[in-house]
């Protein structure tokens, strides 16, 4: 029981930080649930991150709740994913009532605009640190410029490229034919 109330308060204190999306809140993540609690590591987050990214629903939600799952099973992801998600519709709940009626103040305004500089920061963090545990080999870079390229040029829809990638992933990863565990050669 321990655990599970652990579970929650730590993806509230999490839930407070995730303004800007999933991608901003990885950093957060990292020092709370890879470095001091050591639940998980970067690698598991970043697959995470990549299921979140196919499935219905919010990175944050989605990584939330495969921890918490992780961590606990069922009971566990339900209690993670009700705490990343409990600040949010506080401050969504204060922001309908009370910011509405001071939404064109100047300093309100010139606050969020503060804060987008400060969210497009930390979301470039975080792809700085996705792109050094992807970029082992000339495969992954290749696939990340043509997805990039396809998306930047011909706004070539997001769902397309996923399934695209993952399938240059597949042929470009597979073992070769006779080669057994990891690709390394049979005797």
């Amino acid at each position: 029981m321990k655990e599970i109330a652990e579970l929650f308060f730590i993806f509230a204190r999490i839930g407070v930080f995730t303004y800007g999306g999933g991608y901003a809140i990885l950093p957060v993540i990292e020092r709370e649930l890879i470095v001091k609690k050591k639940w998980v590591t970067m690698e598991e987050v970043m697959d995470y991150y990549t299921i979140g990214q196919v499935t219905p629903g919010v990175i944050a939600v989605n990584t939330a709740t495969f921890i918490g799952y992780k961590r606990k099973g069922i009971p566990g992801g339900v209690i993670a994913t009700l705490g990343l998600i409990f600040p949010s519709f506080i401050l969504i709940s204060f922001v309908a009532v009370f910011l509405t009626n001071y939404a064109d103040i100047p300093a309100v305004r010139h606050a969020f605009g503060g804060i987008r500089v400060a969210v497009g920061a930390l979301i470039a963090d975080t792809v700085f640190k996705m792109m050094k545990g992807i970029f082992k080999d000339f495969k992954a870079p290749a696939i990340f410029v043509v997805v990039l390229g396809l998306s930047a040029v011909l706004s070539a829809s997001p769902v397309l490229l996923v399934i695209a990638a993952g399938a240059a992933g597949f042929l470009l990863y597979r073992p070769k034919k006779g080669r057994g565990n990891g690709g390394e050669k049979t005797p």
